[in-house]
Parts: structure tokens; C-alpha cells; sequence
């Protein structure tokens, strides 16, 4: 074996150690948290909790305080989830961090998912009606076939 294959990150050998999950405020991307929360509790693994910051730069150049927005709903994410953590501290440990990547929610969840090398995926199912016709971010990254992806309703 060389040196490099030796030294090549390898996923899922022994459970998953690194669960993504993307988060938007959604009330199915908190059901995938909660979700992905009992997963990285049974295998003993991080939780990495993703926002994906959109960048609209049309609304920038219109003078919409675009970035504000969004930090404040990372701000908002960043304490629903710790006060969730906070609630059930006493009966479950789950190790988890909070993390803002740019973009579009599909680039944006790859990007995370190969930075942070996520060995599991979870996102919650689109809500919006659209995405029947064009994807949704879970078919999207299911179709990428790079990690295990879950889709919680």
C-alpha cells in the first residue's frame, strides 16, 4: 500500500463519525436535525449542523441588507439549537457544531459535506412544490451519490 493510499480518507468504515445535517428554519430541516441528533447520539458521532447562507447578489444590488438577513437567521438557528441541546443535556449527549457555508443549498451542502468529510448526509424533504419538477436538494445529492443521503419528511 503507498503512502497516499494509506493517508486517503475513507468513509463509513466503521459507522458514521461525521453526520451532516443542512438546516434552514424549515419545519422539516428541524425534524432532519432532530433526526440526524439521534443518529450522531447512537453512533457516537459529530454532529455537524449546516446553514447554507444564500447569496443573493440581486437583492445586494438593489440595496436589501441581504447578509444581515441571513446572519440573523443563523443567529436565530444557532440558539433554537442550543436550547434544544440545553433541554435534553441531562438524558442525551450529543456532540455537535454549528457551521455557515455560501451558496446555493446544493452547493453550499456539498461543500460542507466534503470540508467537514461527512460520512452520512441528512436534509429534510423540500416543501416546496417546484422541486417535484426540477429536484429537490435531496435528489440532488442523492443523484450525486457521494455520501448516504436521508430524506426525512
Amino acid at each position: 500500500m503507498s503512502e497516499d493510499q494509506f493517508h486517503q480518507f475513507e468513509r463509513g468504515t466503521d459507522g458514521p463519525k461525521v453526520i451532516v445535517v443542512g438546516v434552514d428554519g424549515s419545519a422539516s430541516s428541524l425534524r432532519a436535525a432532530s433526526y440526524a441528533a439521534g443518529l450522531a447520539r447512537r453512533q457516537r458521532a459529530l454532529l455537524a449542523v449546516v446553514y447554507i447562507q444564500p447569496v443573493l447578489a440581486a437583492g445586494a444590488a438593489l440595496g436589501v441588507p441581504v447578509a444581515e438577513t441571513t446572519d440573523e437567521i443563523a443567529e436565530g438557528l444557532i440558539a433554537e439549537i442550543r436550547a434544544a441541546a440545553e433541554r435534553v443535556k441531562d438524558i442525551f449527549d450529543v456532540r455537535w457544531e454549528f457551521h455557515t457555508f455560501h451558496g446555493d443549498p446544493y452547493s453550499g451542502l456539498v461543500s460542507a459535506a466534503d470540508e467537514l468529510k461527512a460520512d452520512a448526509v441528512v436534509v429534510g424533504a423540500s416543501e416546496q412544490a417546484g422541486h417535484r419538477i426540477v429536484g429537490s436538494v435531496a435528489v440532488r445529492l442523492v443523484k450525486a451519490g457521494r455520501w448516504p443521503v436521508t430524506v426525512v419528511p
